[in-house]
Parts: structure tokens; sequence; C-alpha cells
């Protein structure tokens, strides 16, 4: 019974919100520095086909489940509000 408990209180607390915060870029250039405010550059890649994903300051890239709300945020500094399911985020909101 206790496993059971202990199980559903995980899944239970993975279930939340969090909000994260960063540049919007795509895959790509996203570990290029140079390229982080560069919007017209990430637009371009995005639309070419190239995944979206949120580079924080610490230069962390999270993968974006949404790609359909964040695309029109391409290179620039936005709060997104989900919740993480593995290594990403599952958009709920985008705030620039």
């Amino acid at each position: 019974m206790k496993r059971i408990a202990v199980v559903f209180a995980f899944a239970s607390i993975s279930a939340f919100a969090a909000e994260w915060s960063g540049t919007i870029m795509d895959t790509k250039c996203s570990s290029n520095k140079a390229m982080k405010d560069n919007a017209a550059c990430a637009a371009k890649c995005i639309k070419g086909g190239d995944p979206a994903v949120l580079v924080d300051a610490d230069g962390k890239v999270y993968k974006i489940a949404d790609q359909d709300k964040v695309v029109a945020h391409a290179g620039h500094k936005v709060t997104i509000t989900g919740t993480m399911d593995g290594d990403t985020i599952k958009v709920d909101s985008v705030k620039m």
C-alpha cells in the first residue's frame, strides 16, 4: 500500500505546471551563443523545419512539444508555463 501512495504522490507532483524562461531558438543555432538573440535567423531555420527549443540563461536547451505555440516567438525572450514530460516541455502558455 505504501508503494502505491509514493507512486501516486510522485505522479501528482510531476503534473503541476512550472515556468521556464529563456530564448526561443532553433536546434541548430541553440548551442551558438552568437545567435542567441537573432530572431531573423531563428525564424528562418524554424520555418525551414528545424525544431524550436528554449535556451535558458545558463545555456540549457529544452525541447518543446507544442511547436505551434512558440514559433511566432522565434529569437525572443519568453516565459513558458507548462509541464515537463521527460526532457520535453508541454506548453500551456507563452509570454514575452
